[in-house]
């Protein structure tokens, strides 16, 4: 079963993002912060990421650049999730080695098409083929 680590400081959202991302047929690990998050990516590099942007201790960039220099760390699909709607900040996201980029508030149809369209779920025709 494929992996994916949510990261982010309200256990609202997490709980939320839980739902969703098992129900996509994940396992889900939970961190509320960038440190947090990457204690477990050292214990094991999940196949994706569903990042916060702003949280405390490290924030979701910060974190972003972290993972992506350790060994693996560029394996795992990197959705950054926010409630940052600026071009600047989607650029800085995607420029820093993010795969997609969510609003907040997101619901299953919008996190399915993101994972969709990095390859971490496959496509409805593809399934039916």
């Amino acid at each position: 079963m494929k992996t994916c680590l949510v990261v982010d400081d309200s256990s609202i959202v997490r709980k939320v993002a839980r739902r969703i991302v098992e129900a996509l047929g994940f396992q889900v690990i939970e961190a509320e912060d960038g440190v947090e998050a990457l204690v477990h990516c050292k214990k094991a590099m999940p196949e994706a990421v569903l990042l916060d942007w702003n949280m405390p201790v490290m924030d979701g960039f910060q974190f972003l650049g972290t993972l992506r220099r350790m060994p693996g760390g560029d394996e795992p699909k990197v959705v950054f999730c926010t409630t940052e709607n600026g071009i600047d900040h989607i650029t800085k996201a995607m420029g820093g080695g993010a795969n997609e980029y969510i609003m907040k508030p997101f619901d299953k149809e919008i996190v399915l098409a993101k994972f969709q369209e990095v390859g971490l779920v496959a496509r409805e025709e593809e399934t039916a083929a």
